[in-house]
C-alpha cells in the first residue's frame, strides 16, 4: 500500500516517522506490555508521556515559566466558550474578524457578554487581514481575541495589532508550531491538534499564570474551569491520553528537524512552490491578497466550477487527497501543514501545470 499526499485542513497528516515510531509501540510501550490507548491516565507510564511532551513544547516554543500548558479536551470550538467563561470580568470583549472560526468564537463569546468587532474582512470573503492600525480598542475590554490563521480562507497574520496592556488571545490551530512565536506577547493562545500537531481530540491552552482563578463567570462547569485544569496538571478527569502520546512525539520530531526556526525556513520553502505557480498560471488562481497568505492553507480556483469540479475529482484519482475547498467556498484548498513533504507539493505542482496544459 503506497501512501497519498493528503491535503487535508483536519485531521490532516502527520509525521510518517512519528506514525511508525507509534505503530512499533502500538502493542507495547516501551516494556510496560500495553498500548498507550490501554494504560490508566494516573500510571507512572502516562505521567511520563505528559510530562514529557509538555517539556519538549515549552523548549521549542520558549514558553516563559509564567505560563501553564494544558491539553484539554472539546477541541478549540470548545474554547469559544471556556475563554469568556474564565476571562470575561467586565464582560466586554473585542474581536477582529477574519473568517468563519473568529465568528463562531464571537457569537459565542456574545452569550456572556458584549462583543465590540473591531475590524472584519467578510466584505471581501476574508480574503485579507484588516488594518490593524488605528483600531479603537475599548478601554474595558477584558481582552482582544484574534484568530491567527484562518483556515478556510488562507488568511494569516503577519503582524499583530496593537493591543496596549490589553490581554491578546488567539486562535492558532492551523498554523500552530509552524514558525516560531513569542509567547510572552499574549495572555492566552489555543490549538486544535488535529491541524498541525497531532490527532483530533487534544486542544491545546497556553495561558498566563495570573489569569487562571476561581474568578470566572457564575455557572460556570467544573470542567470549563482552568484552574481546575491547572491545578490537576491536565489530569482533573482521563486526559485524551492516546492524542497527548502523538503530539508528544510530534513536538519531539520537531526540535529534531531543528525547532521552529528551521521548520519556519522549510513551510515557505514548500509555501512558494506553489504560490509562485500560482501566479504564473493562466489557469489557476490565489484569492487571497499576497501580503496576507498562509503558509499553511492555500486556497485556489480555476474560475470554471465545472473544471474545478474536474481537477478535484482527477487529482484525487492521482493520490492527491482532500484538495476540494471548503463547502463555504468552494474551489480548491491545499493545506501543507508541518507534516506534508516538499516533494508532496512539487508532485501538485506538476500535476496543475499538466491539468493546465490539457484543459486550455
Amino acid at each position: 500500500m503506497s501512501r497519498v499526499y493528503n491535503f487535508s485542513a483536519g485531521p490532516a497528516v502527520l509525521p510518517e516517522e512519528v506514525l511508525k515510531e507509534a505503530a512499533e509501540e502500538m502493542l507495547d510501550y516501551q516494556g510496560t506490555g500495553m498500548s498507550v490507548m490501554e494504560m490508566s491516565h494516573r500510571s507512572k507510564a502516562f505521567e511520563g508521556i505528559i510530562t514529557d511532551a509538555e517539556k519538549t513544547l515549552r523548549e521549542l516554543m520558549g514558553i516563559p515559566d509564567n505560563y501553564k500548558v494544558l491539553f484539554l479536551q472539546g477541541g478549540a470550538s470548545q474554547q469559544f466558550a471556556m475563554i469568556p467563561m474564565n476571562l470575561m470580568k467586565n464582560k466586554v470583549v473585542d474581536h477582529i474578524i477574519t473568517g468563519q472560526w473568529a465568528k463562531k468564537a464571537a457569537t459565542e463569546a456574545k452569550i456572556f457578554g458584549k462583543v465590540n468587532i473591531l475590524a472584519s474582512s467578510e466584505d471581501k470573503t476574508y480574503t485579507y487581514i484588516p488594518d490593524l492600525k488605528n483600531l479603537k480598542i475599548s478601554d474595558d475590554a477584558d481582552y482582544v481575541y484574534i484568530c491567527h490563521n484562518n483556515t478556510i480562507y488562507g488568511t494569516k497574520y503577519n503582524e499583530l495589532p496593537e493591543v496596549g496592556d490589553k490581554l491578546l488571545v488567539a486562535d492558532m490551530s492551523s498554523d500552530f508550531l509552524s514558525e516560531p512565536v513569542d509567547v510572552s506577547k499574549y495572555g492566552l493562545i489555543f490549538a486544535g491538534a488535529q491541524k498541525n500537531v497531532g490527532p483530533a481530540g487534544v486542544v491545546v491552552v497556553i495561558v498566563r499564570e495570573d489569569l487562571i482563578t476561581d474568578d470566572v463567570l457564575p455557572g460556570t462547569p467544573t470542567m470549563l474551569k482552568y484552574k481546575v485544569h491547572a491545578d490537576n496538571n491536565s489530569l482533573y478527569n482521563t486526559p485524551p491520553a492516546y492524542g497527548i502520546y502523538i503530539c508528544g512525539k510530534v513536538f519531539k520530531w520537531l526540535k529534531d528537524k531543528g525547532g521552529l526556526e528551521a521548520m519556519k525556513k522549510i513551510n515557505e520553502e514548500k509555501a512558494a512552490i506553489l504560490y509562485n505557480y500560482l501566479d504564473s498560471s493562466s489557469m489557476f488562481k490565489g484569492t487571497v491578497v499576497k501580503k496576507d497568505r498562509s503558509l499553511m492553507n492555500v486556497p485556489f480556483v480555476t474560475g470554471s466550477d465545472e473544471l474545478d469540479a474536474k481537477f478535484v475529482k482527477e487529482a484525487k484519482a492521482k493520490g492527491f487527497e482532500n484538495i476540494k475547498g471548503h463547502r463555504t467556498v468552494g474551489g480548491m484548498r491545499a493545506s501543507i501543514y508541518n507534516a506534508m513533504p516538499i516533494e508532496g507539493v512539487k508532485a501538485l505542482v506538476e500535476f496543475m501545470k499538466k491539468f493546465e496544459e490539457e484543459n486550455k
